[in-house]
């Protein structure tokens, strides 16, 4: 990946408008569980649309290398899945990847993975990538697994679930988070032939094949977020948002109705969606995202560019990101006159709606996190110009959103 860490981009909008047409990419969550799944039901599934992210093209590579040593880069997505996959795919593996990712924890899905008979170590700190994996078939069964961690480590186990000879009941302990990505892989899994259950904190899957399937995957409804907050900070906004569908197996779908209340409208046709400004105004914005972890971003930054007062809960997932998110926020918000507050333990953001004096030349920094650069270059609405570093990183799971941008109508230089 290049990663652009020698350049910056200078984003404006004059005139504060926006007008054209917007490509979205392929939605990453739905295109790295087609992969998986096609993966161990042994290329049965004919996927359309797939995403051309960064994060995508690693589990590609990843699948079709050949080599004993998987490298998952920056791609938590890629690191979960694959650890569950080579569990039970014959061979012995190595999985790491980068300095970054060798500090978010797995050690929860690896212990839940071992308790179901399968052979993982840890060459360096337990706990964390790397991982030596001596794959084999495995029985299946109950296990738990704390769900309050990560939904990709239920996500990841629920996908091999049905090549197991016994199948596989999860229990979830503690408070499930980002359910909504949990709904989602046991939808692409439906659309594959997949039958589950989910009753109280239990999911149960037999063991079954996994049927033939031709699927297209959707555009991503976390990469519309962004366009949806540019739009509500405009003076005027007509965009339309290609092959975008109100009815979505993306949690992040909610977006059109939290917006209702930003001033944006949405008029989905049988090509996309067209997105509007009206003059709703408010003045407070509160909201638990325990669902939707990955629109904090886009509306503490919007919320904060609109002078609106905010508290959000179900932000402790951030500080296990690409970077420490709430850190990242509180240091680039700063900058924009905003003292953002967080609970100790990252729960909660809030802010109160008071600003401090700021200079013209603000310069962002991304952290190498791909949704820094994409949530603050909205501030371009709001600023005479915004500086973004290293703004490449969007390649990990938009690459066309510069090209979006200068289409429908700012500068980027």
């Amino acid at each position: 990946m290049n990663t652009g860490r020698s350049m910056v981009y200078r984003i404006s909008n004059p005139h504060k408008t926006l007008t054209g047409q917007v490509i979205l990419p392929a939605s990453k969550s739905i295109s790295n569980r087609l992969l998986i799944i096609n993966a161990l039901s042994g290329g049965k599934q004919r996927i359309n649309n797939l995403s051309d992210s960064d994060d995508t093209r690693v589990l590609v590579r990843a699948l079709q290398d050949r080599s004993p040593v998987k490298d998952s880069g920056l791609a938590g997505t890629a690191m979960r899945f694959l650890t569950a996959y080579l569990a039970v795919t014959p061979g012995k593996w190595v999985l790491t990847g980068a300095e970054r990712m060798k500090e978010r924890p797995i050690g929860k899905l690896v212990n839940t993975l071992k308790a179901l008979g399968a052979d993982i170590t840890y060459p360096g700190k337990p706990g964390f990538p790397p991982l030596e994996i001596n794959g084999r078939r495995l029985e299946g069964g109950n296990c738990k697994i704390d769900s309050s961690i990560s939904s990709q480590f239920i996500s990841a186990l629920l996908m091999i679930a049905p090549t197991l000879k016994e199948g596989l009941k999860i229990e979830l302990e503690n408070t499930v988070i980002s359910s909504s990505y949990i709904r989602l892989t046991l939808a692409v899994m439906a659309q594959c032939g997949i039958r589950s259950g989910w009753k109280g904190n239990t999911i149960s899957i037999r063991h079954q094949e996994y049927q033939p399937a031709e699927i297209t995957v959707e555009p991503d409804w976390t990469a519309a977020s962004y366009w949806y907050g540019m739009a509500s900070l405009s003076r005027s906004a007509d965009l339309h948002i290609r092959d975008l569908a109100g009815t979505s197996v993306q949690g992040d779908s909610i977006v059109p109705s939290l917006f209702e209340d930003l001033g944006v409208s949405t008029e989905f046709t049988g090509d996309g969606a067209r997105l509007s400004g009206t003059d709703t105004r408010i003045s407070e914005f509160n909201f638990d995202f325990t669902d939707n972890p990955d629109l904090v971003m886009t509306f503490a930054v919007l919320c904060a560019l609109k002078g609106i007062k905010f508290r959000m809960e179900g932000t402790g997932t951030l500080r296990i990101k690409e970077t420490d998110r709430i850190e990242a926020l509180v240091n680039e918000l700063k900058k924009t006159g905003v003292n953002l507050e967080s609970s100790e333990d990252g729960s909660r953001i809030q802010w109160d709606g008071l600003k401090e004096e700021i200079r013209d030349d603000i310069e962002i920094e991304t952290y190498n996190d791909h949704r820094m650069a994409m949530a603050f270059s909205m501030a371009a609405l709001n600023f005479k110009e915004i500086i973004i570093k290293d703004p490449l990183v969007v390649s990990k799971s938009y690459p066309g959103f510069w090209d979006d941008l200068r289409r429908t109508g700012c500068r980027v230089r």
